[in-house]
């Protein structure tokens, strides 16, 4: 199982990876505070994780994008559909349905590029380890559609008060659904887990765009 602090760090590697670029594990390390072997392991875990992870140790590490199915192309969305409809399966009670969705993910990566997303088997275990699917469907509706309307929200995520944010953006990375916003208590962007957050209550007030304050700022 992994542990709070691991599973926040993972999120934070995320948004540290995804901006196209190689960083060297000495260098994320350092960042993090943590050990390179750490860093590895951590690149396991996001690869088992469904993750495209690309480069090696000593030259770098990178997630990039994984979208064609052969002979099928998929859409980030259609994706990141298949993703939820596998994480909330697994979760459900019914060992049948359980099983149906370990074997489907089996029978998902086994046509895809060995490049491109982790195994059968450790993406099961995935799926089994995260355990917070029906959270993230439970609230995906409301972020999605407070993203589309530019409205504020006000989210309560466990173990911290709820703040206001500017919804930028919800995207899934493999098994992680991540929601980008813009925190108005703390000025700064936040990276949220759709699975760690309790409430998400739309507020009356939309927002525009402000310079230093939207997606673009936060990914350069």
């Amino acid at each position: 199982m992994v542990s709070a602090k691991t599973e926040d760090r993972l999120v934070r590697l995320i948004d540290r990876l995804r901006d196209g670029r190689l960083h060297r594990a000495e260098d994320l390390a350092r960042q993090f505070g943590v050990s390179p072997r750490t860093i590895y392991r951590d690149m396991g875990k996001l690869s088992a994780a469904g993750l495209s992870i690309a480069g090696t140790r000593g030259e770098g590490y990178r997630i990039i994008p994984a979208i064609t199915l052969p002979p099928l192309t998929l859409t980030a969305a259609e994706l990141e559909a298949l993703n939820l409809g596998l994480a909330v399966a697994a979760e459900v009670g019914d060992p049948a349905l359980q099983g149906a969705a370990e074997t489907l993910a089996a029978k998902f990566d086994a046509v895809l590029p060995t490049e491109t997303i982790a195994e059968g088997a450790a993406w099961a275990q995935a799926l089994r380890s995260q355990g917070k699917a029906t959270r993230v469907f439970t609230h995906l509706p409301v972020l999605r559609a407070a993203v589309q309307a530019r409205q504020k929200l006000r989210i309560a995520v466990i173990g911290e008060a709820p703040q206001v944010v500017r919804p930028l953006e919800v995207r899934n990375w493999g098994r992680f659904w991540l929601l980008t916003a813009w925190s108005e208590g703390a000025a700064d962007f936040v990276t949220l887990p759709l699975d760690q957050i309790e409430s998400a209550e739309p507020l009356p007030e939309l927002f525009v765009d402000e310079p230093g304050r939207t997606l673009a700022d936060h990914r350069p």
